[in-house]
């Protein structure tokens, strides 16, 4: 069961403190907590809400030459709402009036439109996912060590990685950190449904689709009828953790294949799926070039599919490639993620690129794993040479061992992202 608490977030060990000269842009979808983030973490900063129309409107009248003095180091949420707030943030920015601002907001697309249009090479951009499993297990007064896929973007084999480590759990921590695992596979990572019971998380994530498409779909594109994008959004949520098929999806969606482009562009800018782009070098033979798609929330992802039942192989593969890509993204990791499949069929579900090489994974929704899941590991391992790291299979059960050579091990996803 996860407590009814706030949540200790990642993101902000590597937020700026507040008397440093910096602008900060921390974006993400809508709910995920960046207003309760950065109002915990600035508290004594001003905060200004700009989807208040009546707030809009006083800092349009505020005098430009003025901002430094009436707003001052500031916390500016939905700053998209009001364009010229980016031009007066510049401004005092660069006459030293302030040297200390954060905005905030859902929408991406106009937000980085803003910055590259006024803010361009000012600001540091963040960005704030839903939960990740090992913060649903620590309240926002702790002060937790980062969870072990983090030691993947070390220099290390993956032999060294895991090699010191228990190989069992004690069943107390066991419990509790599978509880985190199956939260995330049912009801996703919104910090807001931690409190509700299941039929009111249910309603929260039906209000929240709604919410998408009337507020952030808005600001993205002016559609006139919604009942397509509704369609495709439904059809490319069945479809995650599958290869991506634009004629197929649009064929399916009754729309082109350009606006079905368009429309994964859209989910793709407002932070609710993941495209994983195929790794690009021959291995071992021709490479598909068709990238996969993953929905990045698993509640959304069920809202929409209205699955639910016990979480199927898909359901499974979305939440592990989803917690590893939230936590290369909070921590602005310097690595690179691909999935490797051939026109033969060989496939690696992940090929993490790392500047001292590559990490395989294959991903398996169930309780064991044998040898023969290495088998493609082992053929991706034997064409990168040194360039190998090691390869894990990520796996529902409870040991950590070694698997196979070269440098494969068997990993739970439970402890792997706690």
């Amino acid at each position: 069961m996860i407590e009814n608490l706030q949540k200790y977030r990642f993101l902000r060990q590597y937020l700026p403190a507040p008397n440093s000269k910096r602008l900060v842009l921390i974006t993400g979808a809508r709910q995920t907590g960046k207003t309760t983030l950065a109002r915990k973490l600035y508290s004594t900063l001003n905060y200004i809400n700009l989807d208040a129309p009546e707030n809009r409107e006083i800092v349009r009248e505020i005098p430009t030459a003025a901002w430094g003095r009436d707003i001052g180091a500031a916390i500016i949420d939905e700053a998209q709402k009001e364009p010229i707030v980016f031009d007066k943030v510049k401004y005092a920015y660069d006459a030293g009036d302030i040297t200390f601002q954060v905005l905030l907001g859902s929408s991406q697309i106009q937000l980085i439109k803003r910055i590259r249009e006024s803010l361009a090479g000012r600001v540091f951009i963040y960005e704030l996912w839903p939960l990740m499993m090992n913060e649903l297990l620590f309240s926002e007064d702790d002060d937790p060590k980062p969870p072990l896929v983090d030691r993947l973007f070390s220099d290390k084999s993956v032999t060294e990685i895991f090699k010191e480590l228990p190989s069992l759990e004690l069943d107390e921590k066991y419990a509790k950190h599978k509880a985190a695992e199956n939260h995330l596979l049912r009801w996703g990572g919104m910090p807001a449904l931690l409190p509700l019971n299941d039929a009111e998380r249910t309603k929260w994530l039906r209000d929240y689709e709604y919410t998408y498409l009337e507020r952030d779909l808005a600001d993205l594109a002016r559609l006139n009828d919604l009942i397509p994008f509704r369609k495709m959004q439904k059809l490319t949520a069945l479809r995650s953790a599958n290869l991506l098929n634009f004629s197929e999806l649009a064929r399916d969606a009754s729309i082109s294949t350009q606006t079905a482009r368009n429309y994964l562009q859209y989910l793709q800018i407002s932070y609710q799926v993941l495209l994983l782009q195929p790794y690009y070098r021959n291995l071992t033979s021709s490479v598909v070039k068709t990238p996969k798609v993953y929905w990045l929330d698993i509640g959304l992802l069920r809202t929409l599919t209205g699955f639910e039942g016990e979480a199927s192989g898909h359901i499974y593969e979305t939440m592990v490639v989803g917690e590893l890509f939230k936590w290369m993204r909070t921590c602005q990791k310097n690595a690179e993620l691909f999935f490797y499949r051939t026109r033969s069929g060989l496939e690696a579900d992940i090929l993490l690129q790392t500047p001292s090489g590559y990490i395989g994974m294959e991903i398996k929704a169930r309780e064991q794993v044998f040898s023969s899941d290495t088998t493609a590991l082992k053929k991706v391992a034997a064409a990168l040479g040194e360039k190998w790291r090691g390869g894990l299979v990520v796996y529902r059960g409870k040991r950590i061992f070694h698997l196979s050579d070269p440098d494969i091990w068997a990993v739970p996803s439970w402890r792997l992202f706690t």
